[in-house]
């Protein structure tokens, strides 16, 4: 048993004082300090008084039951340790200023390449529900979004967040493949599964960053990480949604994007991982389940099921004693208690 508020324990300090101030020796409970009898030593006690000596215990008892219970006692109802078949995942996701593209979205262009990743992703991550997932983003610079973590429901929330730069931001049209694997890595290092596995997904080429994708793709094969990188879209035409001077929205066909799939197909190889180009949403989710299928490490997870609390009881019983040592003392003593 254990409890959920155990910072309400600290009112058993005021619960000691009053019972060493009721229960301390030459304290008579039951006989007014004034009584005329009071110097009649020799006379037994009645019923009455002697009824009287127990209640201020009654009432403590009462008190300390109220005070437990207010600390919320419960009590585990299935406490189990399970192995589970577990991967550790960093994904990486270009959201540089191209990923506003909407070659991916189908006919109706409507969503962007980073609003299909972002779908996908999420699918992924919830059929994978015993992996330590983390997020990297990466443009101009690299940022840990999520850290590894089996908290699918936070990197979820995480991962919904993920936004392009504003139109005009410094760092929009950079891009830090290396930067942002780099950051992956450093994440990666001391997971606890073996299997160590990045998805980086990329729409352009490395414009900036300290690390070079050259440097980062050895430091993976040094630790032993394979890189399954993706490079989405195509060096095509591709159409993206702009806002004119005035605010409205309008699609225009960029001639030209710089897909740089020597590289990212470079980094994979050098790791063990493997390249894929996707052009729809169909070519990432058969990718992603190509990743979902690899060999997974054998890890042990602590699972509490549920709690079963006390506390009712336990506030209730206390309520019951001390009304019941109150309305007794007011009744036999004439006073409280």
């Amino acid at each position: 048993m254990d409890f959920a508020e155990p910072w309400a324990l600290l009112l058993l300090l005021p619960w000691c004082a009053a019972a060493w101030r009721a229960l301390r020796p030459g304290r008579a409970p039951g006989v007014p300090l004034a009584s005329a009898t009071a110097r009649l030593g020799a006379l037994r006690p009645t019923w009455r008084q002697r009824l009287c000596r127990l209640l201020p215990p009654l009432f403590l008892l009462g008190a300390l039951l109220l005070v437990l219970g207010a600390a919320g006692p419960r009590r585990a109802l299935g406490r189990a340790v399970r192995g589970a078949d577990a991967l550790a995942v960093m994904m990486a996701v270009d959201v540089s200023g191209s990923m506003r593209g909407l070659d991916l979205g189908g006919e109706a262009l409507r969503d962007t390449r980073l609003d299909v990743v972002k779908r996908l992703f999420r699918r992924f991550v919830e059929t994978r529900p015993d992996d330590l997932i983390g997020l990297v983003a990466f443009g101009g610079y690299a940022s840990c979004r999520a850290p590894l973590t089996a908290d699918h429901a936070a990197l979820l929330h995480t991962l919904s967040g993920l936004r392009i730069p504003p139109d005009g931001a410094q760092d929009e049209l950079l891009t830090a493949i290396g930067d942002g694997l780099a950051l992956a890595l450093q994440r990666l290092k001391d997971a606890e599964p073996k299997n160590k596995v990045v998805i980086l997904l990329s729409d352009g080429a490395n414009t900036a960053g300290a690390v070079s994708p050259a440097e980062a793709a050895r430091a993976a094969a040094a630790l032993g990480v394979r890189v399954y990188a993706v490079g989405v879209g195509s060096e095509g035409p591709v159409p993206v949604r702009v806002r004119d001077p005035f605010g409205r929205e309008r699609i225009v066909t960029v001639p030209r994007m710089d897909l740089d799939e020597p590289t990212l197909r470079a980094i994979a190889e050098q790791t063990g991982g493997r390249y894929a180009n996707v052009r729809s949403p169909r070519d990432l989710e058969a990718f992603l389940a190509d990743v979902a299928a690899l060999e997974t490490t054998r890890v042990d997870r602590r699972v509490h099921v549920r709690h079963e609390s006390l506390a009712g009881g336990w506030l209730l019983a206390g309520g019951a004693l001390c009304l019941t040592a109150a309305a007794a003392h007011l009744t036999l003593a004439r006073r409280p208690v």
